[in-house]
């Protein structure tokens, strides 16, 4: 298993694997799926912005932990991304 498969290391674990099992229902008709590739992209868009303003100001690690990812959400009224 990849450091990417897991959960601590990717926030947008969710987001790629609903892409990929979008394509995989669409026979890869990769039309079909630009909802998925979007949602992915804010989403990855969104914790690169929280990492390098945690690298900005000092904090380690630079990518938030899962539990401080769902507290970070929990403090936005919709999802973010």
């Amino acid at each position: 298993m990849s450091a990417f498969r897991n959960v601590d290391t990717n926030p947008c674990m969710e987001e790629s694997d609903a892409s990929r099992n979008c394509l995989n229902v669409n026979n890869y008709q990769k039309e079909m799926c630009s909802r998925y590739f979007a949602k992915y992209k804010e989403c990855r868009k969104f914790w690169h912005n929280i990492m390098l303003s945690r690298r900005r100001d000092g904090v380690s690690p630079a990518m938030p932990t899962a539990e401080e990812r769902k507290q970070i959400l929990a403090s936005f009224r919709s999802m973010p991304y």
